[in-house]
């Protein structure tokens, strides 16, 4: 679910359809700055206003879009779970593995370095017992992570990739291969010792990232020319000759 396609709460009854880009624009800008809001002072500390100073609106104009705050933060945290299972699009059946992982690690780790904060926040939901969410983890994500796992399964059945790989956990193994460097940037910045994590840094690590799960799950570019062991690369031994 993007700003353009959720739905506003009203304390009046169901959601109500959003519509115009305008509108949609504009939310969207809201739940971009409702997200940092949140994720620097959390449900409780962050206000409407804060908010709304955030996205550069008057606090009347906020409670247009969005009556309280908790519709409000469904709303990022619905928002920012759809972007990132958004990604997820490219693991399709007919797509060679190599190309459908290493495109689906590369935007969770693009989406990781442009929104470390809606990370941090999805991740602070999360280690809450996911109050707001749970019913869309497990409903929504949990039907698509069946669906994929299915994608994956027909991928070893195939030998595209190690028939040992459980595919399910594969998905728990890349969520916290990518997002760590969001939800643990201090940490990670601390070893490095960098003040943040620049494009130099963020491509190692993408690199790393993919080279690990790849080759951990089996995985060879199919247009690379196949590889021959060392041992393949010696002249063959010679026929004992018996000279009459």
């Amino acid at each position: 679910m993007t700003a353009a396609t959720a739905t506003t709460a009203t304390s009046e009854g169901p959601p109500a359809p959003r519509g115009g880009r305008i509108r949609q624009a504009r939310e969207a800008d809201i739940l971009r700055a409702a997200a940092g809001v949140f994720a620097a002072q959390g449900f409780a500390g962050a206000t409407m206003q804060d908010i709304a100073t955030a996205a550069g609106l008057p606090k009347a104009s906020l409670h247009y879009y969005f009556r309280h705050k908790q519709a409000l933060y469904r709303a990022v945290l619905a928002d920012l779970l759809h972007d990132w299972l958004a990604p997820a699009d490219a693991l399709t059946a007919d797509r060679h593995p190599h190309d459908a992982l290493g495109h689906y690690i590369t935007e969770k780790m693009r989406l990781t370095a442009e929104r470390p904060e809606a990370s941090r926040l999805f991740a602070s939901e999360v280690l809450r017992g996911a109050p707001e969410i749970g019913d869309l983890l497990r409903t929504e994500l949990r039907a698509l992570v069946e669906d994929k796992v299915r994608v994956i399964d027909g991928w070893k059945a195939r030998g595209w990739m190690a028939p040992d790989v459980d595919a399910t956990h594969l998905f728990f193994t890349v969520w916290a291969a990518t997002q760590t460097y969001a939800d643990f940037d201090a940490q990670v910045c601390a070893v490095l010792g960098v003040a943040r994590l620049g494009p130099d840094e963020l491509r190692r690590a993408t690199d790393h990232v993919l080279r690990t799960v790849l080759r951990g799950c089996g995985i060879t570019d199919p247009t690379a020319p196949t590889a021959r062991h060392p041992r393949e690369c010696e002249d063959p031994p010679q026929e004992p000759r018996c000279d009459a």
